[in-house]
């Protein structure tokens, strides 16, 4: 059986990854590519990796995509609080990829600035439907393979999150600092002063300290009892892929094999997720393309702390490959479909 897909905001980044990743899925056909201001125009225009054959932009149709198996919003929140909500409402299944449904009203009117017009929607409140999930599968699995409404985790949230999950019941709360790198296709495909080649091209920079917008969904959907985590972003001059270093205290007694032993644990079973032996780092490179996610994690005897790194393809786990790794889950095929943990390299 083939499912009939529809993705909106098809011309942004995430968009045109989705379009890569379902031009080989076996069990899903794109029949919607959906974007408001590119209506019209020749995807190879935009993305001329996908230069076979003669496909334009659609117009977004609500009744059209409203008719789909499933629909990917790869769109701002603002219009994906309003298209997301409708096609929930009206039954078709929706994997978000925006900020809309992450978090829980309050969350939402405390780092967006905004009151949610659907609470019910919000994934991160207790009481929202239970159709809706937020979608990393290695934590919420059995949430996103009964939901309708996925809420599609964001990139920097993912790489920390994938690593600091296993140590919850191993670190201090309050004691953890996430300090993460991404490539400049992060901050989308909208053109952007600081973006340009020439300030970019060798620098480094951090930004948007200590009120990232990441910072709430990173509290909200680390299990456990971690308290509140001090988050800082860098801009680093490559493309794509994100390296998140995250330092925690350990508990009394907790040793380097307790770590180990923690990370091989949690992810033994996990498809996307390769646990590296101590001492051996992650390298981005090494994920480009893909829907894996390397960790590894080393601790200092001496601080009592430890130190975990988690390397994603932030257009891959990050975004477009989760988001087809939960689609697979609510159209009920093989988690792994169309995806691959192999990167690019070099």
């Amino acid at each position: 059986m083939t499912h009939r897909i529809g993705i909106v905001g098809a011309s942004g980044y995430g968009g045109g990854e989705l379009l890569r990743l379902l031009a080989g899925h076996p069990a899903m056909d794109v029949e919607v590519v959906a974007a408001h201001s590119q209506q019209g125009a020749p995807i190879s225009s935009l993305f001329p990796n996908l230069a076979a054959g003669d496909r334009v932009f659609d117009a977004i149709d609500p009744d059209q995509l409203a008719d789909l198996d499933l629909v990917f919003l790869s769109t701002p929140h603002g219009p994906a609080l309003e298209l997301g909500a409708a096609l929930h409402d009206a039954g078709t299944p929706v994997v978000d990829l925006s900020a809309a449904f992450r978090l829980s009203a309050d969350g939402f009117r405390e780092w967006y600035g905004e009151e949610h017009p659907r609470p019910d929607l919000a994934a991160g409140d207790a009481e929202a439907a239970d159709t809706v999930a937020y979608g990393l599968p290695e934590l919420y699995r059995e949430d996103v393979r009964r939901a309708t409404l996925i809420a599609n985790p964001g990139c920097y949230p993912t790489a920390a999150i994938l690593g600091l999950a296993p140590l919850v019941e191993l670190a201090h709360a309050g004691s953890v600092v996430v300090d993460a790198k991404s490539g400049t296709s992060g901050a989308g495909r909208e053109a952007k002063d600081r973006l340009h080649f020439t300030h970019v091209h060798a620098d480094f920079t951090a930004y948007a300290a200590p009120r990232h917008r990441h910072t709430g969904e990173i509290e909200r959907w680390l299990p456990g009892e971690l308290g509140n985590v001090s988050f800082t972003p860098h801009l680093v001059p490559m493309s794509r892929g994100i390296l998140a270093t995250s330092y925690a205290s350990l508990r009394e007694g907790v040793s380097a094999d307790d770590v180990q032993s923690a990370l091989l644990q949690a992810y033994r079973d996990e498809p996307f997720v390769h646990v590296l032996e101590p001492g051996t780092f992650p390298n981005t490179k090494a994920l480009g393309g893909s829907n894996g996610c390397h960790v590894s994690a080393v601790t200092d005897p001496r601080t009592s702390r430890v130190t975990v790194t988690s390397a994603i393809d932030n257009l891959g786990k990050g975004a477009a490959g989760q988001a087809l790794q939960c689609a697979n889950l609510v159209l009920g095929l093989d988690e792994p479909t169309g995806l691959t943990a192999i990167g690019v390299y070099p």
